[in-house]
């Protein structure tokens, strides 16, 4: 499609997993693309549903892919996950958490009190449970958290994405994980990341755009571009992760924009200096 089709952009809200990279493995042109960026004078900020690692963890990342990013233009789930659970419970309130350094990261920074499946075992009880990926969980983590909930405490997800883009292909995701606590209680989690619009207002006030000129690029589309155009912004789709161009065409969920990955996208991007 013509660029000029995407002219009106001028801030992005980028994913990461599927979009810079998959795995451990950048995107080819992926310093490229965010020189091109700074060039046209598009502003932008990483949002992602992956609450594994800290903004930080991310800037480190990057880096390693020839990549300079500061944490400021870095938005997790799991930061926005303990931004609104530190706006809704007091400080130093229990919370049982099946996840990654991450998670457990932004949770204790907001004061949160994490407590241990072997404490849960024990009789200690908490009000939340929150559950985001975890690479290394075990069934007594699920379990204790499930045991939990079943007694009452409220069901937290950081994001519902069932899977996530790996060198491999699709691995199950946080999304899989909900699933099993979910299955063993019956109650569906309170979702923080996409499709859910805290996430996507967390990012477009750190831009300081309007919705009129502000994109979401993904490559999911019933979080990235649902999402995104649940919160009245633009989509753009990128066909580099788990969506085909079959797919995209046949979903009831439409993309404004397709691209096949990011150099694709930066090529249509008008400058805006």
């Amino acid at each position: 499609m013509p660029a000029v089709n995407m002219h009106v952009i001028k801030n992005l809200i980028l994913d990461m997993d599927g979009v810079l990279w998959r795995g451990e493995t950048p995107m080819p042109g992926l310093p490229d693309f965010f020189a091109a960026l700074r060039q046209k004078h598009i502003n932008f900020v990483l949002a992602t549903n992956n609450a594994t690692k800290t903004a930080v963890m991310y800037t480190e990342k990057l880096a390693r892919f020839g990549v300079d990013i500061p944490p400021a233009q870095i938005l997790t789930s799991a930061e926005t996950t303990a931004v609104y659970l530190s706006e809704r419970y007091d400080t130093g309130t229990a919370v049982y958490v099946v996840g990654e350094k991450g998670l457990h990261e932004a949770l204790e920074t907001k004061d949160f009190h994490i407590i241990t499946p072997e404490q849960v075992k024990a009789g200690d009880t908490a009000p939340l449970v929150v559950v985001g990926f975890n690479r290394h969980v075990t069934y007594g983590e699920l379990a204790m958290g499930s045991l939990l909930v079943t007694k009452g405490a409220t069901f937290i997800g950081t994001n519902p994405d069932p899977s996530f883009p790996s060198e491999l292909g699709p691995l199950p995701g946080a999304g899989s994980l909900l699933a099993v606590i979910e299955t063993a209680t019956g109650v569906k989690p309170v979702i923080i990341g996409k499709p859910q619009p805290i996430i996507f207002e967390a990012a477009a006030k750190r831009l300081g755009g309007t919705p009129a000129n502000t994109a979401m690029v993904g490559d999911r589309l019933t979080t990235d571009i649902a999402g995104g155009r649940a919160a009245g912004l633009l989509t753009v789709l990128l066909l580099s992760g788990v969506t085909s161009r079959e797919q995209a065409q046949n979903s009831p969920i439409l993309a404004d924009f397709i691209c096949s990955d990011i150099t694709d996208l930066a090529n249509q991007l008008d400058d805006h200096s």
